[in-house]
């Protein structure tokens, strides 16, 4: 069955634009922000007609042409059509008020990877409560969750809130970008004008789980680089933590973890030896490395790929977020001395004075449970499952698919 993105509704069905009739309208949009044809969003939307006075763009920019994490995006004119361009990852993350007197309505348009990590849902969030401090409209244009529906990982705790923490969701939350939209709304008590132009045919459950077989792969941003990542990713994020390396200088960023210093064949016998049960749904692979950039850039690092495709993939029983905690938790059982967490002078995503491995898990407790040599799997199940089925609870009356 074809997926008919929000997008491609849109620019289909003439009744659907009818209401941007005498609209200024802004688009928030990616490099993965396409038609089904491949046509980028900003030029299809122009080519129907649609006023456009006005482009945001978020982490990575507008043309993702930023590689790294964290680095800043600039405001500029953009060069075919002269609107303003203005970044949502530079001199600010929420839009100013200048800003957004530019349009009347804006269309969100990004790919989300599903992870409450990736700040595209962050930069949302900013958007509707600037819209609703402005007597905007915001229309979120719905695009697939990648990883699906499942739900893992603990919600973000009160006090920990951040640019990659917007609230008390869990790791993997398994909502479209529409349906998160709606849970911000409520939770945050938020009056503004929302409309999510939804979806056709999307099956979560269905083939691909998450990712229609009928569409090409996108670049969301630099390193999302293929639905492996997609589905690694609320696990292998947390790297981003420590002193390991999640791969960036390779080709293969963000779906493997590893370090010079360690023995990838014993981290994986231990890792099975420790929690077999959550290395269901997936095919771990010790592999060697060597990043052009980044950590251990130019050194050869003994690594684990995460293999969540293929004949090994299971997307109930796959777990990315207890996976990657169980490579910590074997490292630190096989070297109990290893500075497995970067430190306090690593500022994560404009925080100060915490543990990056703190703010991405939205407390310490993830970090103390890898750390405490009695703590087992019933541990970090025990603080993990309550809010998993906390989480879907609360958003069941959200899903739209």
């Amino acid at each position: 069955m074809t997926v008919h993105f929000g997008i491609d509704r849109l620019l289909a069905d003439p009744a659907l634009r009818k209401p941007l009739e005498g609209q200024r309208v802004a688009l928030l949009a990616h490099p993965a922000s396409v038609t089904a044809d491949l046509t980028h969003s900003l030029d299809a939307l122009v080519a129907a007609g649609i006023d456009v006075t006005a482009v945001f763009g978020p982490q990575h920019g507008v043309r993702g042409d930023l590689q790294d994490n964290m680095m800043e995006s600039p405001d500029f004119t953009d060069p075919v059509y002269g609107m303003p361009v203005f970044s949502l990852y530079g001199e600010v993350r929420r839009p100013s008020g200048q800003s957004m007197h530019t349009f009347d309505v804006m269309l969100v348009d990004l790919q989300d990877l599903g992870c409450r990590i990736y700040t595209y849902v962050t930069t949302l969030l900013y958007i509707l409560e600037a819209a609703a401090e402005h007597g905007k409209a915001v229309w979120v244009l719905d695009r697939p969750n990648p990883a699906g529906r499942p739900v893992e990982g603990t919600r973000l705790r009160s006090g920990w809130e951040s640019f990659v923490g917007a609230g008390p969701m869990v790791m993997r939350h398994g909502l479209t970008m529409g349906e998160m939209g709606h849970w911000f709304i409520r939770h945050f008590g938020l009056d503004v004008d929302y409309r999510v132009i939804e979806m056709d045919g999307w099956q979560p459950e269905g083939p691909g789980f998450g990712w229609p077989a009928d569409r090409v792969w996108i670049n969301p941003s630099p390193n999302a680089a293929n639905v492996n990542m997609a589905r690694a990713y609320a696990g292998t994020v947390m790297v981003e933590g420590a002193t390991l390396s999640e791969g960036r200088g390779t080709t293969r960023p963000l779906e493997l973890f590893g370090a010079p210093d360690i023995d990838a064949k014993a981290v994986i016998a231990e890792m099975q030896r420790l929690a077999p049960a959550w290395l269901t749904g997936c095919k771990l692979r010790d592999i060697w490395f060597q990043p052009t950039f980044h950590k251990h850039a130019g050194q050869l690092n003994s690594g684990v790929h995460i293999h969540a495709e293929g004949a090994w993939y299971d997307h109930a029983a796959f777990r990315p977020w207890r996976v990657q905690a169980l490579g910590f938790k074997a490292i630190r059982s096989l070297y109990p001395d290893y500075p497995i967490w970067r430190g306090t002078d690593f500022k994560y995503e404009y925080t100060d004075d915490v543990l990056a491995i703190d703010v991405i898990n939205g407390g310490p407790g993830l970090r103390e449970w890898v750390d405490d040599a009695g703590a087992g799997a019933g541990d970090l199940d025990a603080l993990a499952l309550p809010d998993e089925a906390a989480w879907r609870e609360e958003v069941a009356d959200l899903l739209i698919y």
